[in-house]
């Protein structure tokens, strides 16, 4: 295993997305400047400047063309892969948490935090093909049933029918994509019991994997209609990245203890490390050491053969 070290932003990050080909890899930080790399060798291509606050989330067309990122400056901006301009900017009146492209790129689902006298909400945006059509208006916003609570990711179900969402009350959803009706809840005696922090899906949209700051501190592996719990991983520390290789059963979880809380200098206290999976008999099988803080996001590249670790 030979890690590429990949420096260029100034503040912590906070998300990793890969392209649908696994050759460009988007990074997300507190820098305000989305970032755009090379995978083959981790050298930098380009940023994305126009943001004035943290950047939590990103998601790249499958055409590679089009990005479209969620900030604490309140808006969610679509930007030109290519030429890293800014193409339009959805503007909220709070902070954008989760961004994530439809099948076929034609629809956005943005979730936003609770902010003033403002609850959490999913809203759900239609993109055009040509920027000078775009409008920012919403074609359906879902509003959270526990509206104080952060909504911390929110995706496409599969062929686009429904929303699947999670966050600071430990509850998943499934809400219907055209009516906004709410289909389904998480058993919250099954369920995970604090903040979810991560959701990722599986290549095929049948099922996905969520990170909490349980205290049994796991992940857990859904069906993606049902939302029937197939499988927990347990790390014993808080999970605030998950993510599953697209070539074998494996699955990987990254986190450690809050930095500040960590008492002593030694690194190993906080438990700062990738831990692997047996997706299938959900055993500990290996783990990647190196880091001096909590992981905060995961990423297997589409051939499965390279993963991102921050």
């Amino acid at each position: 295993m030979r890690p590429i070290l990949m420096k260029g932003h100034e503040r912590p990050l906070t998300f990793l997305r890969y392209n649908r080909d696994g050759d460009m890899l988007f990074s997300c930080a507190k820098d305000h400047t989305p970032t755009l790399w090379y995978a083959d060798n981790g050298e930098r291509h380009g940023t994305f400047r126009g943001h004035n606050g943290a950047v939590w989330c990103c998601d790249v067309s499958r055409d590679s063309l089009r990005l479209i990122t969620g900030s604490a400056d309140q808006s969610a901006k679509l930007w030109d892969v290519k030429t890293g301009q800014q193409l339009f900017s959805f503007k909220f009146g709070s902070p954008a948490r989760s961004v994530d492209f439809a099948l076929g790129d034609k629809l956005a689902v943005i979730t936003t935090d609770p902010f003033m006298e403002r609850t959490s909400a999913i809203h759900v945006k239609r993109i055009a093909e040509d920027p000078e059509d775009q409008v920012s208006e919403s074609v359906l916003v879902l509003e959270s049933p526990n509206g104080r609570k952060r909504i911390n990711r929110a995706v496409w179900g599969p062929l686009n029918q429904t929303i699947v969402s999670g966050g600071e009350d430990a509850v998943l959803r499934i809400w219907d994509a055209e009516t906004g009706k709410l289909l389904k809840e998480s058993d919250s005696e099954v369920g995970h019991k604090n903040t979810i922090t991560s959701l990722t899906k599986s290549a095929d949209d049948s099922h996905f994997i969520t990170g909490s700051l349980d205290k049994t501190a796991k992940a857990c592996l859904w069906d993606m209609r049902t939302l029937t719990l197939l499988k927990t991983y347990v790390s014993g520390v808080p999970v605030n990245a998950v993510s599953m290789s697209p070539l074998l059963d494996h699955v990987v979880l990254g986190g450690g203890q809050d930095a500040s809380a960590v008492t002593t200098t030694d690194h190993r206290a906080g438990k700062f490390e990738a831990k692997f999976y047996d997706k299938i008999l959900q055993e500990e099988i290996g783990g990647v050491k190196g880091h001096f803080g909590p992981i905060n996001a995961l990423a297997f590249n589409p051939d499965g053969k390279r993963y991102n670790i921050i």
